[in-house]
């Protein structure tokens, strides 16, 4: 079985449909179908203004596929869109989270086997209505998951995040023993399931500089961190640390583990970033259906100015095909 792959059309006023149709030209659907879940008058304005030509099959609303070319899903077949470039919008936020949702039922409903999301604006979809940090919060309500694992993958890295789209005060009163046990534990379970790692093994950073030294700079180590390390270890789960965040890249130790777990965002992102040359992939651990996206933004600044690299979109396609192969052979066995 060939895996169908739901791709969320995103803020169509930034750089998904872009970086959507640069991907697409390079996608051979000999191993995989395409679609895209959002306007078919989106996709066309880019195409024709960023000069990007494609062909397409238009599903109809039973969401059957063509095999072998790329195909679209128009969640809006009465509505013409207008994209506006760069501008931050309530209709374009509206109209990313629907697309979204219509994605998100086509995979739940097995119809699909992935998800890849294009980016989304958080303050588009907050000026359309939507209370929620970002994708990674709204797929776990959409699926009621129980909880979830942001996650930014590439070749050589996998850095998973304790806490994730919040301001950093509020992080250390996010923090918790039992959420650094579960969230290891997500992370463990997918390791083994979506990466084929039978005994991964998973650092574990500390929060504070120097991972508190001791508790002169902070007691979170001794008092949260390193009690939920212990438990891992009672589990079975291969769980070191807690590591200090700066000199444990700079060491290159990262290296030696299978995956990172990260206290916050930024501490798990900006080494990442850094190391993946563009080529990032953020994934969601813990979700029922796989979904991954490329792991930047809307990028409004270059929006429509045929400037946006592919890489990391096609590298977010690459692998929710790879997990969606896995997951349909181990159906098969």
């Amino acid at each position: 079985m060939k895996p169908i792959i739901a791709i969320s059309m995103g803020d169509y006023n930034g750089i998904g449909p872009e970086v959507t149709l640069k991907a697409l030209a390079r996608i051979d659907t000999q191993y995989s179908t395409p679609v895209w879940i959002g306007s078919t008058s989106v996709l066309r304005y880019y195409s024709d203004s960023l000069n990007l030509p494609f062909t397409f099959h238009q599903v109809d609303k039973t969401g059957s596929v063509k095999d072998g070319v790329c195909n679209i899903f128009d969640p809006f077949p009465d509505e013409e869109l207008h994209p506006e470039a760069g501008v931050i919008s309530a209709v374009a936020g509206m109209a990313a989270m629907r697309a979204l949702e219509a994605a998100i039922r086509l995979c739940m409903n097995k119809r699909y086997q992935a998800l890849v999301t294009a980016p989304i604006s958080k303050e588009a979809i907050s000026l359309a209505g939507y209370n929620v940090p970002g994708h990674t919060e709204f797929l776990a309500q959409q699926t009621s998951a129980s909880d979830v694992v942001m996650m930014l993958v590439n070749e050589k890295l996998r850095v998973a995040l304790v806490s994730t789209h919040l301001p950093l005060k509020e992080v250390v009163n996010d923090i918790s023993t039992d959420k650094i046990i579960n969230k290891a534990g997500i992370l463990h379970q997918s390791l083994i399931r979506d990466f084929g790692i039978q005994s991964p093994k998973v650092a574990v950073l500390g929060l504070n500089p120097h991972a508190g030294d001791g508790g002169v700079l902070g007691m979170e180590e001794i008092e949260i961190i390193r009690p939920a390390i212990q438990s891992l270890r009672e589990k079975g789960i291969k769980a070191d640390g807690p590591f200090p965040a700066d000199g444990f890249f700079g060491s290159r130790l990262n290296n030696a583990y299978d995956a990172i777990l990260a206290m916050y965002h930024d501490q798990g992102l900006i080494p990442f970033k850094t190391l993946s040359f563009g080529k990032g992939v953020n994934f969601t651990a813990g979700l029922p259906i796989i979904r991954t996206s490329p792991d930047h933004g809307t990028a409004f600044s270059i929006a429509g100015k045929n400037k946006a690299d592919e890489k990391s979109f096609l590298e977010a396609y690459k692998l929710a095909v790879t997990m969606a192969e896995k997951r349909i052979s181990t159906y098969k066995v």
